[in-house]
């Protein structure tokens, strides 16, 4: 069973070292105290109706009481019954893959806030790419292997209702082992087994992803402190995210062209060519067939080449 103190194993001994190749150490040090929280409590499930309603259970379970909620709560199930991705679209999780839900008490102001999905999506794929998948970032919540979908994220706020607090619910799911998939995603899904022809350890995994987490939502609070300490308070004046960057390192979604719509599968609303991410909110910005732009800061894209 994954544990909190295995978590910060891997922490010191794969991400710290990783990491400070390109950072300073210090640097490195903060941004992990930011993400501290995160998996300092693990809750483990054989099964599970749904993850986000076991976060939303022990929110309510906590308040009433009188107790303050951890933040950075993680809820792994080795199987989802009644999974629902965006657009209550069937989350398909059968045992063999990584089902999580993370729960944050969300202290990030709302540019910053914008950017809990990307950072989730970006662990995601670094995560898979640390067992040398060619995994690569689809705007805003999906990870893909050779244009199959490995990874998803989906992304969630309540307010709790006696305390008033925000709180974000961070659902991650991610094909491992489970290479079976339904007809109607058998042509577009592929699990890590398929990929490596390999199965691979589903707790290690789990507590890589948690990991590196831990890594970009700290690196959040961390860019945001940064900026409050310049006094940049104004948006305008502010200089690109690092996480965005990070991102798009791991993208090949620029330059491509594809339909855009808020249930793309159903209801495609236009086509465009992808020129950027908005370099502080993540948002997405398109090119449309006039010359003219347009930034996106939610909905969903499917490639068209």
């Amino acid at each position: 069973m994954l544990s909190p103190q295995r978590v910060r194993q891997l922490i010191r001994e794969e991400e710290i070292p990783l990491r400070a190749r390109s950072l300073p150490a210090e640097t490195v040090a903060r941004i992990f105290d930011y993400g501290a929280p995160i998996g300092s409590r693990i809750e483990c499930h054989d099964r599970l109706a749904r993850g986000m309603e076991r976060a939303r259970d022990l929110i309510r379970q906590t308040e009433e009481a009188g107790k303050s909620f951890a933040s950075g709560t993680a809820i792994l199930a080795c199987e989802l019954t009644a999974g629902r991705g965006r657009f209550q679209r069937v989350w398909h999780a059968p045992p063999g893959g990584v089902w999580l839900t993370l729960i944050l008490v969300n202290t990030l102001l709302p540019a910053a806030f914008r950017l809990y999905p990307l950072a989730a999506g970006l662990a995601s794929c670094e995560t898979l790419r640390s067992y040398g998948l060619p995994a690569r970032l689809k705007w805003v919540n999906d990870v893909q292997v050779n244009g199959r979908k490995i990874a998803g994220v989906l992304t969630e706020t309540l307010v709790g209702v006696h305390s008033g607090e925000e709180y974000v619910l961070i659902g991650v799911g991610l094909n491992a082992n489970n290479d079976s998939f339904p007809p109607e995603l058998a042509e577009t899904a592929v699990a890590m087994k398929t990929c490596l022809a390999a199965e691979v350890d589903i707790e290690l995994l789990a507590g890589r992803l948690l990991a590196k987490l831990a890594w970009n939502i700290g690196l959040l609070h961390y860019a945001e402190q940064e900026l409050l300490d310049a006094e940049a308070l104004a948006i305008e004046a502010w200089p690109a995210h690092p996480l965005i960057a990070g991102w798009l390192s791991l993208s090949d979604m620029v330059g491509r062209r594809v339909a855009f719509g808020y249930d793309v599968q159903k209801n495609p609303l236009y086509e465009a060519r992808v020129t950027a991410l908005e370099p502080l909110t993540g948002g997405l910005i398109l090119a449309l067939a006039d010359g003219s732009t347009i930034t996106e800061y939610s909905g969903e894209i499917v490639y068209l080449d």
